[in-house]
């Protein structure tokens, strides 16, 4: 591997991984039942498909920032394990899409409903939906099965590997916590700030940003009092990072977020950005706003006019300046906590760019 290039074009070498993964992952299934080739297929395509590649970003420069060596002789092992991390998240993409009922990821058809119509296009027998779900079901389960199997096999010391399942694992738990917490807090309607920053704080930030540096600095050997203010930087950066796409959620531009806007709102999603709506409309007597908000919230129906009213109620009660403030205060304390923790060159310029990318992302 070129290490002056993997620094600078990353996502490319992520893919270069888990291209090379994938093809030796699905080899002996193949041989002995090719009928999963379709599963298979929709796997590969949905992690090759675009992505950010935050995950994997945030923990090569976790190692690097303790001190990993991109010429040494763990850099592509560390590269492979830190790829993992694609398959995690693909995982989480096609479990929450199906809890979510959401048409499309990416500009693309969501895995179920990819499965609903294959079923339906070839006149196979029982329900298409039924078909898609189930798909997904099993393609998001071999994805977490084959990020374990991903990791474990990176070509690194024993030890070495060791000192990062603390990371790996608390992560993979975290986020089906996460997940979990989401489902319920939009079972039980608890639309409180509180229960907003929870669920982005275990759900996101976690796994997003805190448990890739953490892992990535794990590889690379770091002390714990680094690892903790790594931990502290991330978490900040993470919960900014979900606020924005909480904006995006509501004000982005389909052709830019791959999903239509006012989806979470269909989906009840009980984000700060509505929180903070509801909250705002109480305290200013803004009954009208309230309601507005309060009723598009798991309204599957909801119009592209019904969401434009929503936006308009949501900035009348100075919810989205809320959220830009509490993005701003973040990203500062996550700065605040770089600035502590002197991390090794170039990393620190690095995450520098990589907190810009997360929370500024525009509409």
């Amino acid at each position: 591997m070129n290490a002056p290039a993997a620094d600078s074009d990353l996502p490319a070498h992520v893919e270069r991984a888990l291209a090379g993964f994938l093809d030796r992952a699905g080899t002996a299934i193949l041989e002995t039942e090719p009928t999963v080739a379709a599963g298979i297929d929709a796997l590969r395509g949905f992690v090759l498909n675009g992505g950010k590649r935050l995950r994997p970003t945030f923990a090569w420069w976790g190692w690097r920032g303790a001190g990993g060596d991109p010429d040494g002789p763990d850099a592509e092992g560390v590269l492979q394990a830190v790829s993992s991390l694609e398959l995690i998240q693909a995982c989480a993409l096609i479990h929450d899409d199906l809890i979510d009922s959401s048409d499309s990821r990416r500009g693309n058809p969501t895995v179920h409903i990819a499965g609903a119509k294959l079923h339906a296009d070839r006149g196979w027998l029982g329900s298409p939906t039924t078909f898609g779900l189930a798909t997904a079901v099993l393609v998001g389960d071999l994805a977490l099965a084959w990020a374990d199997d991903m990791f474990a096999d990176a070509p690194l010391p024993a030890g070495t590997l060791a000192a990062a399942r603390p990371a790996w694992r608390a992560m993979r738990t975290e986020v089906l916590a996460g997940q979990y917490l989401d489902v319920r807090t939009q079972a039980t309607g608890d639309a409180s700030v509180e229960a907003a920053l929870k669920i982005d704080r275990l759900k996101t930030a976690a796994y997003t940003v805190q448990r890739p540096l953490h892992l990535g600095a794990a590889l690379g050997g770091a002390t714990p009092e680094l690892i903790a203010t790594l931990l502290e930087f991330g978490g900040e950066v993470g919960v900014a990072f979900q606020l924005r796409d909480d904006l995006l959620g509501v004000f982005g531009d389909p052709s830019v977020t791959g999903k239509p806007a006012g989806d979470d709102l269909r989906e009840g999603k009980r984000t700060l950005l509505v929180a903070l709506g509801l909250q705002l409309a109480a305290e200013k007597g803004e009954q009208a706003a309230a309601t507005v908000i309060a009723d598009a919230i798991g309204d599957a129906d909801l119009s592209d006019e019904d969401v434009e009213t929503v936006r308009m109620a949501l900035q009348q009660v100075g919810a989205v300046d809320a959220v830009e403030r509490r993005i701003d205060e973040l990203t500062t304390a996550a700065m605040t906590a770089l600035d502590r923790a002197h991390l090794a060159e170039p990393a620190p310029e690095a995450l520098t760019k990589l907190v810009v990318k997360a929370t500024q992302r525009t509409y």
